[in-house]
């Protein structure tokens, strides 16, 4: 994952798909957006204070290895396919 910063220790991430996979842990979907020293970064939920608001009540779902690096690579669904 490529993380730009923390912003009230919550992470902000290069792309949406990072936001919605790290913010999907705390039972969120969606995103907003912030801008830090002219870059735009993304973070899960669909505004600030349901982030904050979700991780006070901790995790619910955790994410995989897997899903990190289908993120990490772009790729999406469950694999298998193939000739």
């Amino acid at each position: 994952m490529s993380l730009i910063t923390h912003i009230d220790g919550v992470p902000l991430f290069t792309t949406i798909a990072e936001a919605v996979l790290w913010g999907s842990q705390y039972g969120l979907t969606g995103h907003h957006t912030h801008n830090v020293l002219g870059q735009t970064g993304y973070m899960g939920g669909t505004d600030h204070a349901t982030i904050t608001s979700a991780m006070q009540g901790g995790v619910v779902s955790n994410i995989t290895t897997q899903q990190i690096s289908n993120t990490s690579t772009g790729s999406v669904g469950g694999g298998g396919g193939g000739y």
